[in-house]
């Protein structure tokens, strides 16, 4: 299944399809007239945010390409706790500019990006270090589980309130399932710690399996492994888990200490 596994270069080829599958439904979602000024499921933001949100992003990602290859520069990192506040200015800030013109620039921008990535070779994928805005420096690849999580998710967030039933994609729920536990690591509240504990997280779809999670001090780390002796797990489909970590919903099936398990689940920021 590496071919699913966007870590990898074997995964380069599927993650980008996927992505321009989901582009493909922003655009059509987002060029309605009825749907620009409607509200979504990220909180205070309308279509209109999503599409200034991913504009932003996506022209942050090219500004970091430029200083890994040593033609420009970017600020340290601001730490995922600052990521809320700032995607939100990033977001608002194009709020006077209208839905034809924001449009078009998201496409110029999407189809830069595609480009940008396709061109990367075995070694870039995995060994170009990129500083992102929010989590440093991480390879490549992270750009785009970015535009994936931008396209996918932001996508959801708009159909939330198109007053019709709808669903993730199990391709982009597979694919981000591995960057998953980045966010949850980098969200983690300290001061929501506590005792170190161990609970076992199962999670379906192609990047799925048994995992073991701690948290203690040292922040949240995880392993696969044995799960049914810990005194509670949390089973979760790949979008359950994809959604939950991004707080759109409160996902999974509890197994066990229940009290423990909801340590767990109120662990994090949002972002």
């Amino acid at each position: 299944m590496s071919e699913w596994n966007a870590t990898t270069y074997e995964g380069k080829d599927t993650i980008l399809r996927v992505v321009r599958h989901e582009a493909e439904r922003m655009f059509a979602l987002a060029d309605r007239p009825d749907a620009w000024e409607r509200g979504t499921a990220c909180t205070e933001w309308t279509t209109r945010d999503v599409v200034g949100h991913i504009v932003d992003t996506t022209e942050g990602y090219f500004r970091a390409f430029d200083a890994a290859r040593g033609t420009g520069e970017v600020p340290p990192p601001h730490g995922p706790a600052a990521m809320s506040e700032l995607a939100n200015a990033g977001a608002t800030a194009f709020r006077g500019v209208g839905q034809a013109e924001m449009m078009d620039r998201l496409r110029a921008d999407f189809h830069k990006m595609q480009e940008l990535l396709s061109a990367l070779g075995p070694e870039d994928w995995t060994g170009l270090m990129v500083t992102h805005a929010y989590f440093g420096p991480v390879p490549a690849f992270f750009f785009a589980a970015g535009q994936l999580m931008d396209y996918g998710v932001h996508s959801w967030d708009i159909r939330q309130t198109s007053g019709r039933a709808h669903a993730l994609s199990g391709d982009v729920a597979d694919l981000l399932v591995p960057f998953m536990w980045s966010i949850w690591q980098g969200t983690v509240r300290p001061e929501a710690v506590g005792e170190p504990f161990t609970i076992g997280i199962r999670v379906g779809g192609r990047n799925g399996g048994d995992f073991r999670v701690s948290v203690g001090a040292e922040g949240l780390t995880y392993e696969p492994g044995e799960i049914e002796s810990l005194p509670a797990l949390v089973e979760f489909d790949a979008a359950d888990m994809v959604l939950t970590a991004f707080g759109r919903i409160n996902g999974g099936t509890v197994r066990g200490d229940m009290e423990l398990a909801e340590r767990y689940l109120n662990l994090f920021f949002p972002i």
